[in-house]
């Protein structure tokens, strides 16, 4: 190590040999040659070991102190002596596979028990466990994998992407496209040679023809899609009318101008749309051959997928040809597949259906209708019927409930009993529910308290209900049911009155308490939004249930209205 003294020294016999100044046009040489180091164009400074600096390092670090004695540009004062690692080549990397090239017949102690590679023990062994181990018999001892060297990389090292790739790799798929385009040569030759007459005498149609390069430009009207290889004609000729005249309502049709077609029919309001010249085009699309030259397109383009150089307006012979075969295979395949399902599985007689006309219900009888819908020949339909029972009567009547009808109540016809499920008494009940006096008679002995002893009280209910309508006119009953009855209508009115009131003074209370509560809920509301938010209680155990009647009515009441002009005055 040199003393400070020294340095001192050296540095004052440079500045003795050197100017102290630098002159104006040194300092511009200077600042030219940073800026062309920085922009590529000059090459970079190299200091004492070779190695090139980097011309955007900042002057602070790159420039050496005065002591340091440097007689040019150099980094060596940026790093620490003692400390330089040499890293790895880039032709260093892990070896992989295994070293065939020694391989043992013998089992070596201290050797993997599974399959008596050197390298590994058993648990860290890769192949399938045998049966029995390499320890037992020395069979097919594996070879050993290599060891692997220790790399020491860089920072951009350990970061390289192409670290480890063997060139050869790349070798083998270039090789393999070369084969490709040799045999697709071939073919060409070959083509060319078995077709060389017809290309010479078809070699000016195909200079004429237009859907030839369609696939290179786009002509003036003519929508090219790559992806479907499709060409939409929308030229039309001169003369003419364009589609955009034939209506020009703007809510009558729907015109595309930039694919010119007319989609809907370009009809009138009012006018009948079938007799109109020009039908639209949306017809066009599914009508004729159209599904069928859809059909065919398509299977060219999956041909053309699939390596199968067919077109279909170049050689739709060929084309049709080929779609034949695909179909005629594709039935083959389909039976065969079925066939070897039902052999194997069974259930044949599951796919054997019913006639046509038993799965239509379609039978041999002659029918003949008239223009009304009615029979002229053949067997009559049959009466639909209720899924309800009919000419079913219980209880030995002969009409059902509901058959006889007198003074507001409904009953038999048979006996004209108005009681239902009542067994039927035929003309004798008949009888009985006309002979109103002694009915009236015995209801009038009932008034004066007889003893129950003499009729049973059951009997006497029923003749009141038969009887109901002749004893309202009897003189001697009137009276006291006119009684009785306003009597009833009194203490009803009463009750009712009562109630009422009752309910009424319910509701006020009901409603004094929920006024109240509200009250103290916004009082509540209140202190809660003058705290601090932070400081706010939190409502996650707050009970949610429906309101009552009173307690809506009370927040209706409470609630401020902002568009109300008396609120600001209250």
């Amino acid at each position: 190590m040199a003393t400070i003294s020294e340095l001192l020294k050296s540095t004052a016999t440079e500045e003795e040999e050197e100017p102290k100044k630098k002159s104006r046009e040194d300092w511009r040489k200077a600042k030219e040659l940073e800026e062309a180091r920085k922009a590529g164009t000059a090459p970079a400074a190299v200091d004492e070991e070779g190695k090139d600096i980097n011309p955007h390092i900042p002057q602070y670090i790159s420039s050496a102190p005065w002591y340091y004695g440097t007689s040019g540009p150099t980094l060596k004062h940026q790093r620490v002596p003692g400390k330089i690692q040499e890293y790895s080549s880039l032709n260093e990397w892990y070896k992989r596979g295994v070293n065939t090239e020694s391989v043992s017949t013998k089992f070596r102690k201290g050797a993997c028990e599974n399959c008596g590679a050197m390298t590994h023990k058993k648990k860290d062994c890769f192949e399938r466990p045998r049966k029995v181990g390499a320890i037992h018999n020395s069979i097919n001892i594996a070879p050993d994998e290599h060891v692997q060297p220790e790399l020491n990389q860089d920072f951009d090292g350990k970061r390289d992407r192409w670290a480890g790739y063997d060139p050869a790799q790349h070798k083998t798929i270039v090789e393999q496209y070369q084969k490709i385009e040799e045999a697709k040569r071939d073919l060409r030759a070959q083509k060319l040679n078995a077709d060389g007459d017809e290309k010479e005498a078809n070699s000016s149609a195909d200079e004429n023809d237009e859907d030839k390069y369609v696939d290179d430009f786009d002509m003036p009207g003519t929508k090219v899609d790559s992806k479907q290889r499709i060409t939409v004609r929308n030229l039309r000729i001169r003369e003419d009318t364009a589609k955009y005249l034939r209506n020009l309502d703007l809510s009558s049709a729907y015109y595309d101008p930039k694919t010119r077609s007319m989609r809907d029919n370009p009809h009138k309001p009012g006018e009948d749309p079938e007799q109109v010249e020009y039908a639209g085009e949306n017809f066009v699309r599914f009508s004729g051959d159209t599904t069928k030259h859809a059909q065919a397109q398509l299977f060219a383009w999956e041909a053309y997928e699939r390596g199968v150089d067919v077109h279909l307006l170049a050689e739709p012979t060929k084309l049709e040809q080929l779609k034949k075969e695909y179909e005629t295979h594709k039935d083959r395949f389909k039976k065969k597949t079925e066939n070897t399902v039902l052999a194997k599985y069974g259930g044949e007689e599951h796919l054997e259906k019913p006639p046509v006309q038993l799965l239509l219900a379609q039978t041999e009888e002659y029918i003949e209708y008239s223009r009304r819908g009615d029979i002229i020949k053949g067997e009559e339909k049959g009466a639909i019927r209720s899924r309800y029972e009919e000419d079913v009567h219980p209880s030995n009547h002969s009409s059902i409930w509901g058959s006889y009808w007198e003074a507001g109540q409904w009953g038999y016809k048979c006996c004209c009993s108005l009681v239902q499920n009542s067994y039927c008494t035929g003309k004798s009940g008949i009888a009985l529910s006309k002979n109103v006096p002694e009915l009236g008679k015995i209801i009038a002995v009932v008034d004066n308290n007889v003893p129950e002893s003499s009729f049973n009280l059951k009997d006497v209910d029923k003749i009141e209900s038969i009887a109901a309508p002749q004893l309202s006119s009897s003189p001697s009953s009137s009276d006291s049911e006119n009684k009785s009855k306003k009597k009833k209508k009194k203490k009803k009115k009463k009750k009712k009155k009562l109630e009422k009131k009752s309910k009424k003074e319910d509701v006020k209370d009901a409603l004094k308490k929920a006024l109240e509560k509200e009250d103290e809920r916004l009082k509540e509301v209140d202190r809660i939004m003058k705290m601090d938010e932070r400081k706010r209680p939190y409502n996650s155990m707050y009970e949610v249930s429906k309101p009552t009647d009173e307690e809506i009515e009370a927040y209706n009441m409470k609630k401020h209205r902002g568009d109300d002009p008396m609120a600001n005055f209250i």
